[in-house]
């Protein structure tokens, strides 16, 4: 049998007990017993799933904290460690399919896509996320006002849309009240918000919520008004997005179309396709030109329809 068959197969099933190890684990929530000082885990799951998540803590060690920012972004609630494992694990899948194909080109190619494909779902989720929570914003607003006006301070009135909210307001709202709780600064826990969700009009709410704090006055009203000048400028958004609605719908069609043509001329014309990935280095130059071109074409249709105002 061919070596690289056999490599494959190996990175293969190697790659799948590793997350099957992960997925067979229980919830990430403490357990008690791990609560329990001098109570340690037993099992060969447990213990292969710690040292598969140690290499991956070990090998993020150093590199800064923007890993974890974008999980909290997207609202991934999957420890780093496990995640990279995971990723880590589909790449040398796609890898060793590729050797099994009898191209490890193809391989690279698959597990760097896989990698990028990651990514952009990590970005995808975190920009639903900040969409939710923009949506959410004036409906949030009046609820403060409205609990302050009941008579609660800004604490527990930002410890009710905690409560009572709806996410991922509501779980950053909660996040603030734990943080308020132990002894963090509010102004410092929201202003973390208004980083993790990148809303505008959040930072407006928070500049009133620290200037409120600092002179007094009626911050029920004050809020009102933050959340008239919000609900307008979201209704010129919802104008200028209805008006650009055209031009993004073109931008997709004209970078789904490349991708959508090499699609059916692989299901009917395999053999010249084929040639890009066999014809070396003649068929890599032309895939890496035209990613090239996809790529600036993209950022050229982005900034056509990225309306500023």
């Amino acid at each position: 049998m061919n070596i690289q068959i056999i490599l494959g197969w190996g990175m293969i099933f190697v790659a799948s007990v590793i997350m099957l190890v992960l997925m067979m684990l229980p919830s990430h929530k403490v357990s008690l017993e791990r609560r329990r000082i001098g109570v340690e885990q037993t099992g060969a799951v447990a213990r292969i799933a710690d040292a598969a998540t140690e290499a991956a803590e070990k090998f993020l060690a150093g590199r800064g904290n923007s890993f974890s920012s974008i999980l909290e972004e997207a609202g991934v609630t999957t420890p780093l460690k496990e995640l990279v494992v995971i990723f880590f694990s589909l790449c040398m899948a796609l890898f060793a399919t590729g050797l099994m194909l009898g191209n490890a080109g193809l391989g690279v190619i698959m597990a760097i896509a896989a990698a990028v494909a990651a990514r952009l779902w990590l970005s995808l989720m975190a920009s639903r996320r900040r969409a939710k929570f923009e949506s959410q914003m004036d409906e949030t607003l009046q609820m403060i006002a409205g609990s302050l006006r009941a008579g609660y301070s800004l604490p527990q009135a930002m410890a009710t849309i905690g409560q009572e909210g709806r996410p991922p307001t509501s779980l950053e709202f909660a996040r603030v009240t734990n943080e308020v709780r132990v002894g963090r600064p509010m102004m410092e826990a929201l202003d973390d918000v208004q980083a993790r969700m990148r809303n505008e009009d959040f930072f407006w709410v928070t500049q009133a919520i620290g200037i409120n704090r600092e002179v007094g006055g009626n911050l029920a009203d004050v809020l009102d008004g933050v959340t008239k000048t919000i609900r307008e400028r979201s209704e010129i958004k919802g104008q200028v997005k209805s008006l650009a609605a055209d031009g993004q719908l073109s931008a997709i069609i004209l970078m789904a179309l490349p991708f959508v043509v090499a699609g059916f001329l692989t299901m009917t014309a395999p053999k010249y396709i084929s040639l890009l990935i066999t014809t070396v280095p003649l068929g890599f130059i032309m895939l890496g030109v035209g990613a090239v071109m996809m790529m600036i074409g993209g950022a050229w249709l982005y900034k056509i329809i990225n309306l500023k105002y």
